[in-house]
């Protein structure tokens, strides 16, 4: 791991106001109620159980056996999980008799998960 890329970084020693950058910004950014559904949504994502989950599922529809197998839980603690992650819209199921196997969502999950995994191997 790169510690140079952890050192703290120069302040700024201006007295002068970019107006017209902190103008821009203020337009880039969305409205307050948006920012604090983004945060809840990270916080759904903060959760290494739930995002485990969504790696398992990522490709092939899974039962909440197969994944409790396959991430050494209790099925108990897989279908808390995935209604957790069922209520804000991540993962979605469809039932075959008495299975009911769960897949993400749509693209959009899998490329928030890709992308944040790109990120963090920097």
């Amino acid at each position: 791991m790169n510690k140079d890329k952890y050192r703290e970084a120069p302040a700024c020693e201006c007295e002068e106001l970019h107006t017209e950058k902190v103008a821009a910004a203020l337009k880039r950014m969305p409205e307050n109620e948006t920012i604090y559904e983004l945060s809840d949504f990270f916080k759904i994502l903060g959760d290494s159980t739930r995002v485990n989950i969504l790696f398992a599922i990522d490709g092939d529809p899974m039962c909440v056996c197969d994944i409790a197998a396959a991430l050494g839980m209790t099925k108990s603690a897989v279908s808390h999980q995935l209604k957790i992650l069922r209520q804000n819209h991540l993962v979605t199921y469809r039932k075959n008799g008495k299975n009911v196997f769960y897949s993400l969502a749509d693209d959009h999950v899998r490329d928030i998960i890709e992308k944040a995994l790109e990120h963090i191997k920097e």
